[in-house]
């Protein structure tokens, strides 16, 4: 293991807003659940994740834009999350925490209703057959974002995948999604929102290489 990435690992450990539950947690609730408002935050204002937020940017940028919301980044890779915590550490950004989880686990750390708003930015597609089940915006995973979504909250895919994108539409017309926004090409699309505009680092190097952004928006319809 790379020196590194022990010095990431470990100046971690010293920043107040990261959570790192221990290694074996896999069956019982968090502490925290349904207390990130009361307990971290100290404040009433909504709560949004982004899962899989690697290195945060997303995080970051969104927290930067409103201040008025408190934003979550949950990814298992701690050694890339360590950018985004250090960011928000040494800029004093106090509405951004960041979670080391799987997020297959996500249930365990939110509660029925707590969360406003979800982010999937460039997600691993899974393309392979067989690995369906894997990806973050599958029915498996669908219905743990039902639990701790609120009854208008709101999912926003981020691809650069048409393969991911389409599965993804397929999808929903079995989940009650309702979708409220969709474009295979985003900067090229009207409507385009300037929360789209922050770019993680794989979406610069997609960019750069000249492939279109997918982007889709969806709720859940409650009835």
């Amino acid at each position: 293991m790379g020196k590194d990435k022990l010095k990431r690992w470990a100046e971690m450990e010293t920043f107040s807003n990261v959570f790192q539950p221990a290694a074996d947690f896999h069956s019982s609730d968090n502490e925290l659940k349904g207390k990130w408002q009361k307990d971290i935050f100290k404040n009433k204002n909504p709560l949004v994740l982004e899962l899989g937020c690697g290195r945060g940017e997303y995080t970051i940028g969104l927290a930067q834009r409103y201040t008025e919301k408190n934003f979550i980044g949950v990814d298992i890779k701690g050694a890339r999350m360590w950018r985004g915590a250090k960011t928000s550490a040494e800029n004093n950004i106090r509405n951004v925490a960041f979670l080391r989880t799987r997020i297959e686990l996500i249930e365990k750390f939110f509660g029925n209703n707590e969360i406003s708003e979800i982010w999937l930015t460039f997600p691993d597609p899974q393309p392979r057959n067989g690995r369906e089940n894997r990806r973050l915006i599958s029915p498996r995973f669908l219905e743990k974002y039902k639990q701790i979504l609120t009854s208008k909250g709101l999912i926003h895919l981020k691809t650069d995948s048409l393969e991911l994108f389409e599965y993804t539409t397929d999808v929903l017309k079995n989940q009650k999604g309702k979708l409220l926004f969709c474009s295979h090409d985003l900067y090229n699309s009207e409507g385009f929102d300037t929360d789209l505009s922050i770019q993680t680092t794989y979406e610069k190097i997609f960019r750069k290489e000249g492939k279109k952004i997918c982007y889709l928006c969806f709720a859940f319809n409650r009835d």
